[in-house]
C-alpha cells in the first residue's frame, strides 16, 4: 500500500467478493458493514495519498466477534434478548483497531452469550466449517475463525472463557490465541464470567496473531485488571524469541484423546525436539478442569445474567406484575444452554448448597493454579492437543450437553490459571486440520507465540520435503 501496488479500497472489494461468494453456505456473520467498511478504506487511501503515517492495521479486514460492542452496529450475543441493541459505543479493543486504521468489515456468529463449543446455539443461524461444511466450527467464537479461515476476513477478534477462540482454531485450521489474564481490556465486551473471559485474536498465521495483539493489548482504566500491563512490540519479539525452551508434556493431557489426534500431536511435539528441550511433568488436577471450571462459571455467569430482564436491559416486556414479566421475557428469548447455565448456577450458589458445590470448585480452582505455577518451575511451556476429538457434525452432540461441555477438558486450564494458550495447525488428519496447544507462565505471551511460530516454519519444512519427494 506504501508503495501504491494495491489500495485498502481494492483490498476490501476483494474481501467483499470473498464474502458475497461464501456467506451463504458459511453463516460466518450476523452484521455486515460495507458501507462503513468502505468509509474507511478511503480514508486509508486519503492517508496514503497525502503521504501521512499509516497505522500498524492499515487496510487489513477485521471483523469482530457479536458480543464486543461497535459503536453504532448490533451487540446481540446471538440472542433474541438482545437482537434490537445496538452499541452506542466501542470496546477499547475496537478503538485501537480503528486508530491503528483497520477496517471493521461486520460482527460475527456465535453460540448465544458464548455459551458452546461448537457454535450451533446461536439464535439466528448455525455456522458451518469451511474445510467440511457438514461439520462444527467449534465455538463459541466460531463465526470469527470462520471468517479468518475462508479469507473473508484478514484478522478476528474473539473472546475465550474456557476455549472459546482455541477450539475454533483448532477445528478451522488457523491461529487463535488467549493472552494472559488481564493483558487485554475487556471493556465493552458482555461478559460470560468476568474472571476467566479474555479478548484475543484470529489470524491466519503467528505473526498476525502477534501484530493484533500489539494493537488490543496495554493498560486501560476502564478495566481494573489491566492496571500495569504495559505495552509490548510482540512482531519484534516473535523473530527475536529464538532461545531453546523447555517445552513440558503431560499424560493427563493424552487421556480420552482420539487416537488419531493423539498421534498427530505427539508427532508435532516429537519434531519440535529438534528445537527444544521436551521434558514430562505431572499435571493430576488437570483431569478435574470441566467440573472446577464449569461449576465457577456457572455461578459467574448466572449473576451476570441479573440484569437482562426486560427493565433495562434487553427484550420489551408486556406490562404484567414484575415476576411474570421477568419470567415471560427470559423464557421467551434465552435458549437452552443459557437457560441451563443459569439455573445450575443459581442452584450451586443457593445458601443451603453454596459450601457443597461453590466453595469447594474456588478452592479446587486455588490448587490447579498452583499445580501449574510449579510445573513452570521446571519448564517454559506446556503443549497438549486443543481438542480430544475431531469436529463432529452438526447436531451430534446436541442431546448430551456433558459430551459438549468434556470437548473442553483441555482448554479450560489455561482459563482456570489465567495464563496465555496459542493454538496453530499442526496438521491433518484426512483432511480435516488438528491444532497444537501451547500454555505459558503469566505475562510470557511472547514464548507461547513463538513456540506457535516454530510449529509453522516445521510444518513449512515438511510441506517443502513432501513436495521435493514428489518432484
Amino acid at each position: 500500500m506504501r508503495k501504491g501496488e494495491c489500495s485498502a479500497s481494492g483490498h476490501l472489494e476483494e474481501k467483499t467478493k470473498v464474502i458475497e461468494q461464501k456467506e451463504g453456505q458459511l453463516n460466518a456473520f450476523l452484521h455486515l458493514d460495507f458501507e462503513g467498511a468502505r468509509k474507511k478504506a478511503g480514508e486509508i487511501d486519503e492517508k496514503i495519498r497525502k503521504k501521512k503515517k499509516l497505522g500498524k492495521l492499515a487496510g487489513l479486514v477485521i471483523a469482530i466477534k457479536d458480543n464486543i460492542c461497535v459503536e453504532g452496529m448490533p451487540c446481540t450475543a446471538a440472542s433474541k434478548m438482545l437482537e434490537n441493541y445496538v452499541a452506542p459505543y466501542n470496546a477499547t479493543v475496537v478503538e485501537k483497531i480503528l486508530q491503528e486504521d483497520g477496517i471493521i468489515i461486520g460482527k460475527t456468529n456465535l453460540d448465544e452469550f458464548a455459551c458452546g463449543s461448537d457454535c450451533t446455539k446461536s439464535a439466528f443461524k448455525i455456522s458451518r466449517n469451511p474445510v467440511d461444511t457438514e461439520r462444527v466450527t467449534g465455538g463459541s467464537s466460531g463465526g470469527s475463525a470462520v471468517a479468518v479461515a475462508s479469507g473473508m476476513a484478514d484478522l478476528a477478534l474473539g473472546s475465550d472463557t474456557g476455549g472459546s477462540i482455541r477450539c475454533p482454531a483448532s477445528f478451522c485450521g488457523v491461529v487463535g490465541f488467549k493472552p494472559t489474564y488481564g493483558l487485554v481490556s475487556r471493556y465493552g465486551l458482555l461478559d460470560l464470567a468476568m474472571s476467566f473471559d479474555q479478548i484475543g485474536p484470529f489470524s491466519k498465521d503467528t505473526y498476525g496473531a502477534a501484530l493484533l495483539m500489539e494493537v488490543i493489548s496495554g493498560e486501560d482504566p476502564r478495566d481494573s485488571v489491566t492496571k500495569g500491563t504495559k505495552d509490548r512490540d510482540y512482531t519484534r519479539l516473535l523473530d527475536k524469541t529464538k532461545k531453546k525452551l523447555k517445552i513440558g508434556i503431560a499424560k493427563e493431557f493424552f487421556e480420552g484423546c482420539d487416537k488419531e489426534v493423539e498421534k498427530v500431536v505427539k508427532e508435532i511435539i516429537e519434531k519440535l525436539g529438534e528445537r527444544h528441550e521436551i521434558l514430562e511433568v505431572p499435571l493430576p488436577i488437570s483431569r478435574y478442569s470441566v467440573p472446577i471450571y464449569f461449576l465457577n462459571v456457572f455461578a459467574e455467569f448466572s449473576s451476570a445474567m441479573q440484569k437482562y430482564d426486560g427493565l433495562k436491559y434487553g427484550a420489551f416486556w408486556e406490562e404484567l406484575n414484575l415476576v411474570d414479566a421477568v419470567s415471560e421475557v427470559r423464557d421467551r428469548t434465552l435458549g437452552k444452554e443459557v437457560k441451563r447455565r443459569i439455573l445450575l448456577g443459581t442452584y450451586i450458589t443457593m445458601k443451603e448448597f453454596k459450601d457443597a458445590w461453590y466453595t469447594k470448585t474456588l478452592k479446587a480452582r486455588d490448587l490447579m493454579r498452583k499445580e501449574f505455577d510449579n510445573a513452570f518451575k521446571k519448564v517454559d511451556l506446556l503443549a497438549s492437543p486443543t481438542n480430544p476429538s475431531l469436529p463432529w457434525k452438526i447436531g451430534e452432540k446436541n442431546e448430551d450437553p456433558v459430551q459438549m461441555y468434556l470437548a473442553d477438558t483441555l482448554t479450560t486450564t489455561a482459563n482456570i490459571c489465567g495464563i496465555p494458550a496459542g493454538v496453530v495447525k499442526a496438521a491433518f488428519c484426512g483432511k480435516l486440520p488438528v491444532g497444537v496447544q501451547f500454555m505459558g507462565r503469566i505475562g510470557e505471551d511472547e514464548k507461547v507465540l513463538a513456540a506457535m511460530k516454530s510449529v509453522e516454519e516445521l510444518a513449512g519444512r515438511d510441506m517443502d520435503d513432501e513436495h521435493n519427494n514428489r518432484s
